[in-house]
């Protein structure tokens, strides 16, 4: 899809009633038949909405897996229930468990550090909740984030002098993605550990991604590894490939989408 979803049901009360049937009298045309018929249409409905959430994960699990296996990158071309599109640079990515996944954060700083899972997750979690917008076009709207600050990760290491820009490498062994000091310390730019109110998902990034708010999706770097700071912007994968190193929603790559802030 490539625009905001929009119902394709419509409102409607109980039928009207129709005429009257052979066998019936004008003051009881089938009532109890509509009545009937209202019960089940409605439990029907509950019925759906109650199953949607579990057919939308299990169609996004399932285009994840394929996706993640897909050397053609066809798969990203295929919509599924949460208005996501799978895109990954490399045929494959290897899956990190808290036992295996670490977050290295060096570069210009005082303290270079590598954190665990777990101790992302012990530090201070802020969730934010935008429209997620792609540059090719499609939106997912209202989408909740959670995780730590990155100016929080940026403080705790201690910025030495003639840092201007961060990069960020990715456990996929191919993409990178770059931000300015002062971008990469705005409220709205996190280390997500959480996406939906659910732990990130090995497709949408797991177990740890970038998430900047106010930018093209691209920027929101999946399978974070490390934090880099450094004395300039170094272009990120696709902005080796003509892509805006500054990718503002509604204001880069030619697009007027309405901005996510």
């Amino acid at each position: 899809m490539n625009r905001r979803p929009s119902s394709s049901a419509s409102e409607q009360g109980p039928p009207e009633p129709g005429p009257s049937e052979p066998g019936t009298t004008a003051s009881e045309p089938g009532a109890p038949v509509g009545r009937r018929l209202v019960l089940g249409m409605l439990g029907l409905g509950a019925v759906g909405v109650a199953a949607a959430p579990v057919l939308q994960k299990g169609l996004e699990k399932g285009l994840g897996a394929v996706a993640d296996k897909d050397p053609t990158g066809l798969t990203g071309l295929l919509p599924n229930g949460g208005g996501f599109r799978y895109y990954s640079v490399v045929s494959s990515v290897p899956r990190k468990s808290a036992a295996d996944y670490g977050l290295t954060v060096d570069g210009l700083v005082e303290r270079p550090a590598t954190y665990t899972l777990d101790a992302l997750k012990a530090l201070p979690q802020t969730r934010i909740v935008r429209d997620v917008q792609c540059v090719t076009g499609w939106r997912v709207p209202e989408t909740p984030f959670e995780g730590v600050r990155l100016s929080a990760l940026l403080d705790a290491a201690g910025v030495g002098p003639g840092a201007k820009a961060i990069r960020f490498t990715c456990f996929d062994g191919a993409y990178s993605e770059s931000l300015t000091l002062e971008q990469a310390r705005r409220d709205d730019v996190l280390v997500a550990l959480r996406m939906r109110d659910e732990p990130l998902a090995h497709a949408h990034g797991g177990p740890v991604r970038l998430y900047v708010a106010p930018m093209y999706f691209y920027k929101s770097a999946k399978w974070l590894s490390g934090i880099t700071v450094t004395d300039s912007v170094r272009p990120g994968y696709w902005e080796e490939l003509g892509y805006d190193v500054d990718a503002w929603v509604g204001r880069s790559n030619g697009r007027d989408d309405a901005p996510t802030v």
